[in-house]
């Protein structure tokens, strides 16, 4: 071997798992926790603001205001106001991406029941359905694709922001970025962008899964149309 820089592989296996918090194993560990708790956290807060906005729909205008407010937001100084509340640990960039991911999903949930036609409500208040029983059987899995749909959304681009939290130390794989900066050496920033972006890849392609997979008639609809 020669004096020169490790190569892309060497380096990457030298860096793998070393035993120490800023191998890449220990980063794409923190980056799946970063980036997958809130999308969990925006589904179930926005899931029944959602609700009550599709409900009474004078809430739905302030709602929705307040909520792009948050959206505009830059990242970065959200992340540092944060650091005095929640010191310098994950939930400093949890938290606001729960936020970012509300703004979004709220939207998603009023659209998805409003696609649920006036017909088909009718038809399950007419046999005899609960309001309940009749969001959980009927309106809800009708709304299922255009929630999903911004589910998507808000897990792709929290894969994307996580890395923005290594300007505070607490950005996974954005942590190779920094690294990148401080020592210029290019594999570090190759292998993190290969990896948010399968990250990404990977994440879009379990939600279209589990949208074929609970909206089954949405499949058999377009193969019949063709």
């Amino acid at each position: 071997m020669g004096d020169g820089p490790p190569s892309l592989w060497e380096w990457f296996g030298r860096n793998w798992d070393t035993g120490r918090a800023d191998s890449i194993r220990t980063l794409l560990t923190d980056h799946v926790t970063m980036s997958f708790v809130p999308v969990v956290l925006a589904l179930v807060v926005a899931l029944p603001l959602g609700l009550a906005c599709a409900r009474w729909r004078w809430l739905y205008q302030p709602t929705s205001g307040l909520m792009n407010i948050v959206y505009a937001l830059p990242s970065l100084p959200v992340f540092m106001l944060m650091i005095s509340v929640t010191g310098l640990s994950q939930t400093t960039v949890i938290v606001p991406l729960a936020f970012y991911g509300v703004a979004v999903l709220i939207p998603a949930v009023v659209d998805g029941l409003d696609s649920v036609p006036d017909h088909v409500r009718q038809s399950a208040v007419a046999v005899g359905f609960t309001p309940l029983r009749r969001l959980l059987q009927v309106e809800l899995p009708i709304a299922a694709p255009v929630v999903l749909a911004g589910l998507r959304v808000v897990a792709v681009s929290s894969i994307s922001l996580v890395s923005v939290g290594a300007l505070i130390g607490q950005g996974g794989l954005g942590g190779l970025f920094t690294r990148a900066y401080q020592n210029p050496f290019m594999p570090p920033v190759i292998v993190g962008i290969v990896l948010i972006v399968a990250l990404a890849l990977v994440a879009d392609g379990l939600l279209v899964l589990a949208q074929r997979l609970l909206t089954p008639w949405v499949r058999a609809r377009k193969e019949a149309a063709s």
